[in-house]
């Protein structure tokens, strides 16, 4: 069974470094990653890479996770990531692994309603 929590950590790291090689450790060769379920997905760990590397942040976000289900090769997490003076986002994503690595990273998110006072 995966370890997610070492995974996970390693995708923060990788999030903070925007290194090539820090995000590639991440995923298996072939691997696709879609950024929304019905979305195409971006096939392969380069196009992955280059992708990540070349994605625009508002600002310096911070990130907190924690696991829905694990089964096996799959995990489900759930996550909240605030951009500082921007939107903050929830997350559910689903990721299917061959052995350490992911092979599918599927996306949900929206927008969380900002406080009403």
């Amino acid at each position: 069974m995966i370890d997610i929590a070492k995974w996970m950590a390693g995708y923060e790291a990788a999030w903070a470094s925007d290194d090539a090689g820090d995000i590639a450790a991440l995923f298996t060769e072939d691997a696709e990653y879609r950024t929304q379920p019905y979305a195409e997905p971006i096939r392969g760990r380069d196009a992955i890479v280059a992708w990540w590397i070349d994605e625009d942040e508002p600002s310096v976000p911070t990130f907190t996770w924690h696991p829905v289900a694990q089964q096996e090769d799959t995990a489900v997490i759930e996550g909240r990531t605030v951009y500082p003076g921007a939107d903050t986002y929830r997350n559910i994503w689903v990721l299917r692994f061959e052995g350490d690595r992911c092979a599918s990273f599927t996306e949900w998110w929206m927008v969380e309603p900002a406080p009403t006072d």
